[in-house]
């Protein structure tokens, strides 16, 4: 079974995006006209503690009921329930790399060919499962862990050197494809899978969020667009890096917001639901007092451990997987998701001490992404309004590229991937 693109996206006038995140379900239902998505229905429920951990499902049934309630709202705001969806998936162990492959071919006169073409991304997408089946089976201790496919995009195609959006007819000897893939464990995209049919809808695709945040600003027609995207999540942190328009890889580690509220729920005595209403106020500066400054203290040193991981996962981007040479950084920090809406967050990142241990050319810039930024979804209901609907909107951004030509390279990844058995 393939998880992922399981079809093109039949012409169809409406769809559902599903957030499913650690602390809330979001739900919106969007119009597809002209190229762009019109967000009519919006809805969003609060899981409990015990639905989700670290961004995977622990409660099928609880998590079900949750997307039933989002679901409602959004349908009686649009006044329609269409059938097909696209679910987001994040956790730790859901892996995204890209993969390069060098062909050097045996004849530099010949012209490339379709078969050709197909042998290669063959050959990218096999080593691809293998390194996620191998940093899965390190981290997790289990060697035989079954390893699904979550999504494939073309990074780049180079001959000779130099970049092409279309081999096919060239000459060369020097063939290097770049894809990007992204994986995880059957057990959490089967879970996905079975939400959708229980609430029976028509799954387009499950996607893995942080790459579908790393494409919602529509910049993947620009060569020249770098950056690192980090969307802080309620139970983990997923960071993308793009360079040169092309997703490098995804980290995540499970450091959230709900690691901010247990925190104040011991420092104010407070269970988890006011705890969550007193960070909220804190992070709106509606907080004063010995509380104000016993939070702030405290979320100054999480902060930083959080600022680690972030270092961490960066790391991870440093040497260039083709030449083994180091390898800068970009220097814009995109930030979205609930848990960024944390003063404590961008002030961390802000510092100089963590950027300057890290290959930044300068010190990085800092900047969120709102709704108002993803241009090719209109928020015609107008309550997608900061940083925590970004990721929603994003796949439905995702979705929307489903109906659309890939190219010949992209049309062949589809093929083999297809085809691929994992």
């Amino acid at each position: 079974m393939f998880f992922g693109k399981t079809k093109k996206q039949k012409k169809t006038q409406h769809a559902i995006s599903l957030d499913i995140g650690t602390e809330f379900v979001k739900a919106l239902i969007f119009r597809i006209e002209g190229g762009k998505g019109y967000v009519v229905g919006t809805g969003r429920a609060r899981q409990r503690l015990s639905d989700m951990q670290g961004g995977t499902v622990t409660d099928i049934a609880g998590v079900i009921g949750n997307c039933e309630i989002a679901l409602k709202q959004a349908v009686d705001q649009a006044g329609v329930l269409p059938k097909q969806v696209i679910i987001g998936i994040a956790g730790e162990l859901v892996k995204g790399m890209t993969t390069h492959v060098r062909y050097v071919r045996s004849n530099s006169r010949q012209k490339i060919g379709m078969d050709e073409l197909q042998d290669i991304v063959t050959q990218v997408q096999k080593k691809a499962l293998e390194k996620a089946k191998s940093a899965l089976a390190w981290e997790t201790g289990h060697k035989e862990i079954d390893v699904r496919l979550v999504n494939s995009a073309v990074v780049e195609v180079r001959i000779d050197g130099y970049r092409v959006t279309n081999p096919i007819g060239f000459y060369g000897r020097d063939v290097s494809v770049g894809v990007f893939n992204s994986f995880a464990p059957i057990v959490h995209l089967g879970a996905l899978q079975t939400i959708a049919e229980e609430l029976g809808l028509d799954l387009i695709s499950i996607a893995a969020e942080p790459y579908a945040v790393s494409r919602c600003l529509g910049t993947e027609e620009s060569v020249d667009f770098s950056a690192v995207f980090i969307d802080v999540g309620g139970g983990t942190t997923d960071v993308a890096v793009v360079r040169n328009g092309g997703v490098e890889g995804t980290k995540m580690f499970a450091i959230g917001g709900r690691s901010f509220t247990k925190r104040a729920a011991n420092i104010l005595s407070l269970n988890f639901n006011e705890a969550e209403e007193a960070k909220l106020r804190y992070s709106r500066g509606d907080m004063e007092g010995e509380s104000k400054n016993e939070l702030e203290k405290s979320f100054r040193g999480d902060c930083e451990v959080w600022q680690a991981g972030v270092e961490l996962a960066l790391e991870d981007f440093v040497q260039n997987v083709k030449t083994g040479e180091q390898e800068l950084l970009p220097t814009r920090i995109l930030l979205c998701g609930g848990g960024s809406m944390l003063p404590n967050i961008p002030e961390v990142l802000k510092t100089t001490k963590w950027s300057k241990s890290l290959p930044f050319p300068s010190t990085p810039k800092i900047e969120f992404i709102l709704p108002k930024d993803i241009v090719s979804i209109v928020d015609e209901t107008n309550t997608l309004k900061d940083q925590q609907d970004v990721t929603p909107m994003a796949l439905a951004n995702l979705a929307l590229d489903f109906s659309d030509d890939n190219g010949v390279v992209g049309n062949i990844l589809d093929k083999v991937t297809e085809g691929l058995k994992v």
